[in-house]
């Protein structure tokens, strides 16, 4: 079983493949406001989840590294990875 979290924000819904996920922490660098990693290192929604910018939202799910960060627009297209 995958372990998955989803968040909706603002427009866009955030998925996160907590399986793929390496810790990596770009995604909490570029985005603290919305991301965080839990006791085991693996990434979860901070809580609780502030404003953000979309752009920079886009971009910090973009620099994932296993694309373990997928973004679905208000038209249900995923526009990340």
């Amino acid at each position: 079983m995958t372990d998955f979290a989803e968040r909706k924000i603002g427009a866009l819904t955030v998925r996160i493949d907590r399986d793929a996920c390496m810790a990596n922490e770009s995604c909490v660098a570029l985005a603290g406001e919305v991301f965080a990693l839990d006791d085991d290192r693996i990434c979860t929604f901070a809580d609780p989840l502030r404003e953000i910018e979309r752009e920079r939202l886009l971009e910090a799910c973009q620099t994932c590294p296993v694309q373990a960060l997928i973004v679905v627009d208000e038209s249900g297209d995923e526009i990340v990875p």
